[in-house]
């Protein structure tokens, strides 16, 4: 059964949002992408408010199942870690309120189920969610890419139907080791790479 998965990049000043239906064969397809933006100098209440508003407005439209958001950590800007902790607060309250299930994937572990390679970068990422989604170019700005990612990675690693990619995946490896292969003996980044490049191969020779 396709799983319905709404990803969130979390952020005060633009909280990217992405939808997207992954089937049992791992086959994404973009439903909805955005991005909620808030000023600096809007009163933080206020802030977050609208950004569970504009949230809560996209599970209601387009009724995901599940909800995958970036687990927050340290960073050496305090105000930035605090606001991207508060918009992922409500993010959660939001999901809850609305019996969605949460998973948090940290961003190694989206790069991971991306792209197979725990350092890629932004640019590396949006190229393969576009890959994956079929889609001409990645979605704008890169915080919507990032959510379309979280909403990929939290299908492939944890969705019903799904074999999750072990823990034991390390950040260094081209693939990671142990990560679940397929019956064609590719990981799931390698899978997904070589469906969206035989889509894109069969809409060229298309006359």
């Amino acid at each position: 059964m396709t799983l319905r998965v709404i990803g969130i990049d979390p952020g005060l000043t633009r909280c990217g949002i992405g939808v997207v239906d992954v089937a049992p064969n791992r086959r994404a397809t973009l439903v909805h992408v955005g991005v909620v933006r808030t000023p600096p100098d809007m009163e933080l209440e206020q802030r977050l408010l609208a950004i569970g508003e504009g949230i809560d407005a996209v599970i209601a439209e387009f009724a995901p199942q599940q909800l995958s958001l970036e687990r927050v950590f340290a960073q050496n800007n305090l105000s930035t870690v605090m606001g991207t902790a508060q918009a992922s607060g409500v993010a959660m309250f939001i999901a809850a309120r609305r019996g969605l299930s949460v998973t948090l994937h940290t961003p190694t572990e989206v790069k991971l189920a991306i792209t197979g390679y725990g350092g890629a970068e932004k640019k590396q990422v949006g190229a393969m969610v576009a890959r994956v989604l079929g889609l001409a170019e990645a979605p704008k700005p890169a915080d919507a890419a990032d959510a379309c990612a979280l909403a990929i990675c939290g299908a492939w690693k944890g969705g019903p139907g799904f074999v999750p990619v072990p823990a034991s995946a390390h950040a260094g490896d081209s693939f990671p080791r142990g990560a679940a292969a397929s019956s064609s003996g590719l990981t799931p980044a390698q899978e997904a790479w070589r469906s969206a490049e035989k889509s894109a191969g069969a809409r060229r020779l298309k006359p």
